[in-house]
């Protein structure tokens, strides 16, 4: 009986070591090569000397047999700021920018990461920067995984402080890390045609002035400094929340925002102001023919500020779109559109109130003229007003989201979005509304119920946000609606 169970034991332990020795066998012909996840490992444009976001792929032996790599090295070594790990090890400057005899067995895997910070390229536009990561196969055979990136030079700013008027302009992009400071007394102006990159840690504090000085085809933009890809339909500057915003303080005043692109911040602007005033003489703020889209916060919230909006499109907000407390705020041919998709809790469109935290406002005044104010939700217009000091509100010539409302000091002449009619209205009135591959375009469509119905009586500007000229009969909001050509037959 010893003897049996011996012999069984003696043919097991055979089994296994064949087994094992099938398992393990390395093959050295030429016909076994590896399958990668990619043969190209794009790292979109990174800001040269920038470390760009980790890509990576695998590498595959669907081979019958083992196959080892002789070396896997990079093919220009430091020279172009690639970095690379492989299976664990880093090819860094102590392996001589790569390692040897990696084995891969058969029906196994190997996970390679890659970053890239590339050197300065000393020109104003991208440069492309490709390098290949070669695997030498055991069998002479040689494999490469292409390495590719555009670099783009730029002029890094940290925790910059404006003490007197300066100009940021230069051909070179700007990426801001720590944010602006724009001290009283000083004047800070963006030109025309330039692009601002703020780190996430960066926005804008104005004590003094800030002047956005867009012209329509060379608009001011002020967006985060990531220029890579969250996911491959969905860029970081399509994501709210990459950096600060802009502050105005109760010290600043005269600041003009136009021609100006502003996204992807956390509250896109405040206006704040402590001082309690019976009238307002001075405009804190006046925007026009801007887009402010795609915050984490507020579009805009004004605290007893003086406001002046027009031919502006505020959109896609978590908390209220245009929020404001006190103050005096005119809004005049202007698109506020609440389809914030990145949370269902996401705040109205519009909120105004007289009062809060049981302080009350001396004087509010908000004026809202041939405008379109919609949304997701089936009232998108919220306001908390102390009927003591009065309701300072009127909407006129408008397209609201909210149920119809017969107060005719208040509200004239407006169009109440019927929320039954699907096929018309919220976000019906316009082109491009989709929440899956997160693409917006608030022109307005032939259906919506605002064309046509602005009123003349008010200052109609000469063209609209999109530089289309406006007709004898102009549009509520932003955009005016242009038919698409017709083609002959």
């Amino acid at each position: 009986m010893k003897k049996t169970f011996k012999l069984y034991l003696y043919l097991a332990i055979a089994l296994a070591i064949t087994a094992c020795t099938n398992d393990d066998s390395f093959s050295s012909s030429p016909s076994n090569v590896l399958t990668f996840s990619k043969d190209t490992v794009l790292m979109d444009t990174v800001f040269s000397r920038v470390p760009s976001s980790t890509r990576e792929f695998w590498v595959f032996n669907r081979s019958g047999d083992g196959i080892r790599c002789s070396s896997i090295r990079l093919q220009n070594g430091n020279q172009t700021g690639y970095r690379v790990n492989v299976n664990g090890v880093y090819l860094g400057e102590s392996q001589g920018y790569q390692i040897f005899n990696e084995e891969i067995r058969k029906g196994d895997s190997i996970r390679v990461f890659v970053e890239l910070t590339s050197p300065l390229n000393n020109q104003n536009k991208p440069h492309l920067v490709s390098d290949d990561l070669v695997f030498n196969l055991e069998s002479g055979v040689q494999q490469k995984v292409n390495l590719k990136a555009w670099s783009w030079d730029a002029e890094m700013m940290r925790d910059v402080v404006i003490s007197e008027d300066y100009t940021l302009g230069g051909d070179k992009p700007t990426v801001i890390y720590g944010g602006i400071t724009v001290n009283n007394g000083a004047t800070l102006t963006i030109p025309a045609g330039k692009t601002i990159y703020f780190h996430a840690d960066a926005g804008i504090n104005v004590h003094g002035r800030l002047i956005c000085s867009g012209e329509q085809g060379k608009e001011v933009v002020l967006r985060g400094d990531r220029l890579d890809n969250m996911f491959d339909y969905l860029p970081y500057d399509g994501v709210s929340g990459q950096w600060k915003g802009i502050t105005f303080h109760e010290d600043s005043e005269g600041n003009i925002l136009n021609y100006t692109d502003l996204h992807a911040a956390n509250t896109g602007i405040e206006c704040l102001s402590d001082t309690f005033r019976t009238e307002y003489t001075t405009t804190q703020l006046a925007v026009t023919n801007s887009t402010i889209h795609n915050c984490k916060g507020y579009g805009i919230y004004g605290f007893n500020s003086k406001i002046t909006l027009e031919n502006t499109q505020i959109s896609n907000t978590l908390y209220e779109s245009l929020a404001t407390y006190g103050g005096d705020v005119d809004v005049n041919f202007c698109t506020i559109a609440q389809f914030y998709p990145f949370d269902a809790a996401r705040g109205a469109a519009l909120y105004f109130s007289n009062n809060t935290d049981d302080v009350q406002f001396p004087n509010m005044h908000l004026n809202v003229r041939n405008s379109i104010i919609t949304g997701y939700a089936e009232d998108v217009i919220m306001g908390d007003n102390d009927d003591e000091i009065g309701k300072p509100y009127r909407f006129t010539n408008c397209l609201l989201r909210t149920p119809a409302i017969e107060d005719e000091e208040h509200f004239v002449d407006n169009i109440f979005e019927d929320i039954e009619d699907s096929d018309i209205a919220g976000w019906k009135n316009f082109k491009t509304v989709d929440t899956d591959l997160l693409q917006y375009n608030f022109n307005l469509v032939e259906t919506s119920l605002a064309i046509d119905k602005a009123s003349t009586e008010s200052p109609v500007p000469t063209y609209d946000r999109a530089g289309n000229k406006r007709d004898e009969k102009p549009d509520m909001g932003c955009y005016e609606y242009i038919a698409p050509p017709t083609t002959e037959e």
